[in-house]
């Protein structure tokens, strides 16, 4: 039982807050796809497969990490880093979760399938790339975003129309904005190990860039409610994610971690407010 608890906390799920940021990207797509309430099975089998794959991509980011996070004072603890589990363990629990996600996936059409072993090989490869370069947080954003295609092709079975795309988009600007906010936590520490990060790429002007990337955001996230014919309560969920992207600027001002950890923490709330606007919407009109 007790590695069971291990391998409970190497997947986070006492910390759901990627769920949180994987889940609402998720649920946009399947509304919007399916213009309101999407199928039942389909609906199951996403929300399975996000905590799967969140999971499964925090036991593959541990095992990339496993000679990095001992040295890193907000990761040493975690089960791996502390010797609590193998590198061995690691790689197998992702490798079940990995599985059992795409057998869900199974349940689903073929072109559908065929794009789910994208987003295995995202998720397996995203821990490695601040290695090669500062922009990590870019392939995360691919990784997160990837379920908006998945979800349209679930529901139409086609290829996903240009309005995925922009969806995909908007969820990647906005996976690296928050992903930069959390690497800044993480900053002097890196910096000491050779670890790359936009944080440390963005400098001086993490904070300008993070911004940008929030309006691009919320201009996109705007777009296709305008093409998907959204009405006042997608527009007023809008507004009140804004609100959120300021308050997350107002957070990291003094680029401290512990501030900048709550404005990562805060965008549950922008990605939850985008979806009930959303779904009130569909649900009224």
């Amino acid at each position: 039982m007790e590695k069971l608890r291990y391998y409970a906390l190497l997947v986070r799920l006492d910390r759901p807050i990627g769920i949180y940021l994987l889940l609402w990207p998720t649920l946009w797509a399947l509304w919007i796809a399916a213009q309101g309430v999407p199928d039942t099975t389909i609906l199951l089998v996403f929300v399975a497969g996000v905590v799967l794959m969140r999971s499964a991509g925090c036991a593959i980011n541990d095992y990339a990490d496993r000679d990095f996070d001992p040295h890193v004072a907000r990761t040493k603890t975690r089960p791996l880093a502390a010797g609590l589990i193998t590198a061995k363990e690691a790689l197998g629990v992702f490798l079940v979760l990995s599985l059992v996600a795409f057998l869900l996936a199974l349940l689903l059409n073929g072109l559908t399938i065929a794009l789910s072993l994208v987003a295995v090989l995202l998720a397996a490869t995203y821990p490695f790339m601040k290695r090669f370069h500062h922009l990590p947080q870019v392939h995360l954003g691919a990784a997160f975003a990837w379920a908006i295609p998945m979800a349209f092709t679930a529901i139409s079975g086609e290829m996903p129309p240009l309005l995925a795309w922009l969806l995909f988009v908007a969820a990647l600007l906005w996976t690296t904005a928050y992903d930069t906010m959390y690497a800044m936590c993480d900053r002097e520490d890196d910096l000491k190990i050779g670890v790359k990060s936009s944080a440390i790429l963005f400098g001086q002007h993490d904070r300008w860039v993070i911004g940008v990337l929030q309006v691009f955001t919320l201009l996109l996230l705007g777009l296709v409610g305008y093409l998907a014919g959204r009405g006042l309560w997608f527009w007023a969920g809008l507004l009140l994610a804004a609100g959120f992207a300021i308050y997350q600027q107002w957070l990291i001002r003094n680029r401290e971690p512990l501030p900048s950890l709550q404005a990562f923490l805060n965008n549950h709330w922008l990605g939850m407010a985008v979806f009930i606007g959303l779904a009130t919407d569909y649900a009224l009109t």
